[in-house]
């Protein structure tokens, strides 16, 4: 089940979810090569990614920051960079340019705490934009619950797009996170889970400002949860079903 648009336009040009987009991408395709050396990536890793066990020591403080912008692949850096496109764009319409920067900065910093809180003394490095990106989440969820988001479904031979309430579709996500942390081992590394789910809540709790700015519950009841605004209409919602 995977994203691929929402229904929910934004009334200006999102210039710092479009920096931090190439951003990602820049500083990904600056090492990229690296991946073809062990030595070489370690070396990226140890410089720039979070460390927790260094990060105990007090060493390379900054990483919490610098992790932020690096990815593991390919795959993690496409994954990373369609949620942002998705999500990123109506959070900073209603924040602001300046504000949502800080906000994907500090629910970051947030996210990569409580990873580094489920396994202080782990020697694997931290990288990826996911934890900034989940507080991104959490904060859509808060101000638009029921706007619509498209869904691509694959059920091994069956393809369909479907839209469904933002809600579901990010509770599920938090549920798998959160689920995925319980059954984990941080110290051994993998996905990070608890980065994830504590940048998802640290959204939704940064997010509480400009919610009750917006009137709170009655933001939510004047528009029946809704984002306030005509939502976006496609002229194709759905891919035909495939044969086997």
């Amino acid at each position: 089940m995977l994203p691929i648009r929402d229904h929910n336009p934004s009334g200006r040009t999102p210039y710092v979810t479009y920096a931090l987009m190439a951003a990602n991408i820049l500083i990904f395709l600056s090492y990229v090569g690296a991946f073809s050396d062990d030595r070489a990536i370690s070396e990226v890793y140890w410089n720039w990614a979070m460390i927790p066990e260094r990060f105990s020591r007090g060493e390379v403080p900054y990483t919490m920051i610098t992790s932020m912008f690096l990815h593991g692949g390919w795959m993690h850096l496409a994954g990373n960079m369609l949620f942002l496109w998705i999500f990123g764009d109506n959070i900073e319409d209603e924040m602001g340019h300046l504000p949502y920067l800080g906000f994907y900065l500090l629910t970051g910093i947030a996210a990569g705490m409580v990873h580094y809180l489920s396994a202080p003394y782990s020697g694997v490095p931290t990288v990826g934009a996911s934890g900034a990106i989940a507080g991104v989440m959490g904060g859509y969820l808060l101000l638009f619950p029921k706007a619509k988001v498209d869904i691509l479904l694959i059920l091994i031979v069956f393809f369909r797009v479907f839209p469904i309430p933002a809600w579901i579709m990010l509770m599920v996500w938090f549920a798998m996170q959160f689920f995925g942390g319980l059954g984990s081992d941080p110290e051994t590394g993998g996905v990070a889970y608890w980065a994830h789910a504590g940048g998802f809540v640290a959204g939704i709790i940064c997010a509480i400002p400009i919610w009750l700015k917006r009137g709170g519950t009655g933001f939510w009841k004047r528009n029946d949860y809704h984002p306030p605004h005509p939502e976006a209409v496609y002229s194709r919602s759905s891919i035909p079903r495939v044969k086997r």
